[in-house]
């Protein structure tokens, strides 16, 4: 019955695409024409500027491996019944315009820059048909589109369950095919370290792996008993980074400190205000091997042992960065600075001394102190960090991006304190979370539905007109302690990223509900095309609520 209700969903959508753009997401002006315009191995895509060869070549191979269709690329072509790329003053503030017009003739796309002409590829091939053809008819209609956020990103946690490289590079195509263009890659973690630093290898020699894992939802039904991890080369870091670049999608790394660091303490015992104290298991919890001195973490949660604020411990970081910096060409490093007990700080002499020494007022204060000293570091080497919330604690380091997670309020207080902010608030952001009130799979809980995230503004109300200018976007944080494979992944992301897309980049008064329920559902059958694994508790009546615009 399910199957049927939803093969009728997509016969309507496609009856109601005819006469509407499919476009996600919604473009900030768009007009339909009448008639269409054929793509075949007649047509031409042609380059005028330098530059648009990653664009043309991107829809060179899509065509191709979608529909056994192959355009000549050509930089001397003419723009009769061809696909022409070109560049165009548009004057936007934030980069990324484009202009794409489908007429009898052909097909012209112009954009403001690189980025611009790559999203009107991307606006471009949501209008060809799902059925294999050499002859494809696409709608005639003028497209006239900007984002509305420079920040538009997807988060994935790599250290709770390892993804492979290939995997990493079709979530790098979900970023760009949703014209959003941050990749946040958590690398580090109680539970492993997945980054290969050359100074340090046993990060990842002993650091990447773990003797078992927590079976089902915490505190779990047992344990694996299995080794399990992996880690990224240096040289696959490098893959993944350009493979990203190609699709104008900008990588972030995160690297945990002074909490969440137990893979790196369990490699380096001397990282620890306690080096030589044995790890701490949680009650409750089925271990598998040697719980004596230092070991990477098999369950999930917030453990005591954290990174010292030691000269060694400082040294340690300041060459494992010196190492990333080489990696990553993104100004932004990501520090985390999340979840940090203070309970070894307070145990410990040195610690004590610290603050004591520094003037500090608390564990808070010397948290500050920590991030204060890495900012510095990074600054020195022309990076910016990005923190979670919890850096405001203690005061906040003088040039850190604030990344809001814990509801909007820190957020709120970094912008004020005129700061640079991004949303990934956990009520609206968290893909974590449950799609369906019947969700048949393990999650960590919650209950955010794609309605929810559509309606969520980055731009809190609290935010005056001035402040609000430093909220520089959203993202999804994607956590997988309850996701073991890349299909887990599909599944929660989809299709609440569809509708998180819209949310940063469609004009706040063009966004609506209604059109984009329609647009979804054609977008179902866009990921049925492609292959992706969706959540279908859209279809479920029990869970299809209405959005609303009211924050929990």
């Amino acid at each position: 019955m399910k199957n049927l209700f939803l093969a009728i969903c997509l016969f309507a959508s496609l009856i109601s695409i005819a006469q509407e753009s499919p476009i996600i997401p919604q473009p900030a002006s768009l007009t339909m024409g009448k008639g269409y315009f054929m793509v075949n191995n007649k047509t031409n895509i042609v380059t005028k500027g330098n530059g648009l060869d990653k664009s043309a070549k991107f829809l060179q191979a899509y065509l191709k491996k979608m529909y056994g269709l192959v355009l000549p690329i050509s930089a001397t072509g003419g723009s009769n019944g061809n696909i022409v790329l070109s560049y165009a003053k548009l004057n936007h503030s934030i980069a990324g315009a484009y202009e794409l017009a489908v007429t009898n003739n052909g097909v012209t796309i112009a954009g403001d820059n690189e980025t611009g002409v790559f999203y009107g590829v991307q606006s471009l091939i949501q209008l060809f048909p799902f059925t294999k053809s050499t002859n494809l008819s696409i709608p005639q209609l003028m497209v006239k589109d900007q984002p509305r956020f420079a920040y538009r990103g997807m988060h994935l946690d790599v250290a709770r369950h390892f993804f492979p490289v290939d995997f990493l590079k079709k979530y790098i195509d979900f970023i760009a095919m949703h014209k959003m263009n941050t990749f946040h890659w958590h690398l580090t973690e109680d539970q492993g370290w997945r980054i290969e630093i050359k100074k340090y290898p046993r990060l990842t020699e002993i650091g990447g792996f773990r003797n078992g894992t927590t079976i089902g939802r915490y505190p779990g039904t047992g344990n694996t008993n299995t080794r399990y991890g992996g880690f990224y080369t240096q040289a696959q870091i490098k893959e993944i980074v350009q493979y990203a670049a190609d699709r104008y999608v900008e990588v972030i790394p995160e690297i945990e400190l002074p909490g969440h660091s137990s893979a790196a303490i369990a490699a380096y015992p001397e990282l620890s205000c306690f080096p030589d104290s044995s790890t701490k298991v949680p009650a409750k919890i089925a271990w598998n091997g040697s719980t004596k001195g230092k070991q990477v973490q098999q369950t999930w949660g917030v453990f005591e042992d954290v990174f010292a604020p030691t000269e060694t411990t400082f040294k340690f970081l300041e060459n494992v960065f010196d190492e990333v910096i080489q990696l990553f060409p993104s100004k932004y490093i990501h520090i985390g600075g999340d979840e940090c007990p203070k309970e070894a700080w307070k145990k410990s002499a040195f610690c004590q001394q610290l603050i004591k020494e520094k003037g500090l007022k608390d564990e808070h204060g010397l948290q500050s102190y920590f991030i204060q000293r890495v900012e510095k570091y990074l600054n020195s080497k022309g990076k910016q960090i990005i923190g979670w919330d919890e850096i405001l604690e203690g005061g906040l380091a003088p040039n850190a991006t604030v990344m809001s997670w814990r509801g909007e309020q820190g957020g709120i207080e970094a912008a004020k304190q005129k700061h640079n902010v991004i949303m990934p608030p956990g009520g609206w952001m968290y893909f974590d979370h449950k799609q369906t009130k019947n969700e048949d799979s393990v999650t960590i809980g919650g209950y955010t539905t794609v309605q929810k995230v559509y309606s969520y503004d980055p731009i809190p109300k609290a935010l005056s007109e001035e402040d609000a200018k430093y909220v520089l976007g959203a993202q999804a944080n994607v956590w997988t302690e309850y996701m073991t494979n890349s299909s887990k992944v599909e599944y929660q992301i989809f299709p609440r990223m569809s509708a998180l897309s819209e949310v940063l980049w469609t004009p706040k008064e063009q966004k609506s509900w209604p059109n984009f329920e329609k647009r979804l559902l054609n977008q179902f059958k866009r990921f049925d095309w492609l292959g992706f694994n969706y959540s279908k508790a859209y279809f479920d009546p029990a869970n299809n609520t209405p959005a609303t615009t009211k924050k929990p």
